[in-house]
C-alpha cells in the first residue's frame, strides 16, 4: 500500500502543499485561515496520514530521540526515574527508548551501539564498571550524554549525583546517636565511585565517634549472588560473638535480600537490631516494622537530566555540569532509639 504523502493531503484539502507543512508542523500564522486549517486537518485525519520522520530527520540532522540506559528496570529505583524522564522529555518533543545493561558491560555497550545506530539525539545513562573506553569513544563521536545514579570520575561529562558521602555519614551518626555501638555496611563489592562514598561516609562517621572499624563492619556482596552472600554473611554475624546492632544497607536490593533473612533469624528489630536502608519500595510494606530509609530525589534527578541533555544537544559546547542533589533521611520505627 502506498504511503499517503503530503502532496496528497494537499489535493484532498484543495490548498497547496506550502499550507499543508505549515499547518502539520504547527507553523500556522495569520497568513493561513481557520478553514484552511481544517480542511488540511480533516484530509490528514481521513488519509490516515503520518509524517516521514526519516525525511524530516535528514533535513533537520536531529530524530527527536533520547536513549536511556538503567541497571535494572526491574528495580523500582530505576522504573520510576525511567518514568519520571520519559514524561518531561516528551515536553520538549522526545521520545525515550529504554535499555537495561543488568550491570552487564557487554550489554552496556551493546545498548550505547543500538543507540549510536539509531542516531539517538543524546542519551542519559547509568554507567557500568569498567565502561570508561567505551564512553570516551562515545564522547570522540559527539554524542552528547549524561550520567545519573551514578558517574565515572575518569570520563568528564555531565552528571547528576546525590551527596552519598553526607548522607551515608548522616544515616551513621543517626545510630550511633541511638546508642548503636556495633553497626554493620551491608555494600556491593564494587569499583563504582557513588557506592565508594557510601561506604567512606560510614568508615569516618565510625571513626569520627570512636567506634572500631574491623573486617565485620562491612559486609560486601556480589551482585551476581545477593541473596547467597546475604544468607552466608548474616549467619556469621549474628552467630559471632559481636553480634550487630545496626544494619546499613546501601541498596534497596540488599535490604529486600536482608530484611527476608532477618526475618528467617528471629531477629526482634528494633529492640536487637536497629535497621536503615537506601533508597524506597513497595517491599519494605510486606516488613512488620516501618524502615527507616534514605530518599534519593527521584523528580530532581530525572527532570535535571533531562534539561541538560536538552541543552546539550542543542550547544554541544556547553561547560561540563556536575549536579548534586540532597537525598533526605526519613526516619521510622527500624532504627528508633529503644530506652531500657
Amino acid at each position: 500500500m502506498k504511503k499517503v504523502s503530503i502532496k496528497d493531503v494537499a489535493l484532498k484539502a484543495g490548498v497547496s502543499i506550502a499550507s499543508v507543512s505549515y499547518v502539520l508542523n504547527n507553523k500556522i500564522d495569520s497568513r493561513i485561515g481557520k478553514d484552511t486549517v481544517d480542511k488540511v486537518r480533516k484530509a490528514a485525519e481521513e488519509l490516515n496520514y503520518r509524517p516521514n520522520n526519516a525525511a524530516k530527520s535528514l533535513k533537520t540532522q536531529r530524530t527527536h530521540i533520547i536513549g536511556l540506559i538503567v541497571a535494572d528496570i526491574a528495580n523500582p529505583y530505576f522504573s520510576q526515574i525511567a518514568r519520571i524522564i520519559e514524561n518531561e522529555a516528551n515536553k520538549k518533543g522526545y521520545t525515550v527508548i529504554i535499555g537495561s545493561s543488568d550491570e552487564n558491560k557487554e550489554k552496556f555497550e551493546g545498548l550505547i551501539n543500538m543507540f549510536c545506530d539509531r542516531q539517538a539525539d543524546g542519551l542519559i545513562i547509568a554507567p557500568v564498571e569498567g565502561a570508561e573506553d567505551c564512553l570516551q569513544k562515545l564522547q570522540r563521536q559527539n554524542m552528547p550524554f549524561v550520567f545519573i545514579d551514578r558517574y565515572l570520575p575518569q570520563v568528564l561529562a555531565d552528571s547528576i549525583q546525590i551527596n552519598n558521602y553526607d548522607i551515608s555519614y548522616e544515616v551513621t551518626e543517626h545510630l550511633i546517636q541511638n546508642g548503636r555501638k556495633n553497626i554493620v555496611l551491608v555494600a556491593y563489592t564494587t569499583t563504582l565511585h557513588h557506592l565508594l562514598q557510601r561506604t567512606q561516609g560510614f568508615t569516618d562517621a565510625l571513626q569520627q565517634h570512636s567506634l572500631e572499624c574491623n573486617a565485620q563492619s562491612i559486609l560486601s556482596i556480589d551482585k551476581d549472588a545477593i541473596d547467597a552472600d546475604v544468607d552466608a554473611g548474616f549467619t556469621n554475624l549474628f552467630n559471632s560473638s559481636t553480634v550487630p546492632d545496626a544494619v546499613f544497607f546501601t541498596s534497596n536490593k540488599l535490604a529486600v535480600a536482608g530484611l527476608k533473612k532477618l526475618m528467617k533469624l528471629g531477629i526482634d528489630i528494633p529492640k536487637d537490631l536497629a535497621v536503615v536502608a537506601f533508597d524506597e519500595t513497595e517491599a519494605y510494606e510486606l516488613f512488620s516494622v516501618p524502615l527507616s530509609f534514605v530518599r534519593q530525589p527521584l523528580a530532581g534527578i530525572g527532570t535535571t537530566a533531562v534539561t541538560l541533555l536538552h541543552n546539550k544537544i542543542t550547544d554541544h559546547l556547553l561547560p561540563v555540569q556536575n549536579i548534586i542533589l540532597e537525598a533526605e533521611l526519613h526516619v521510622s520505627r527500624s532504627s528508633e532509639l529503644i530506652i531500657n
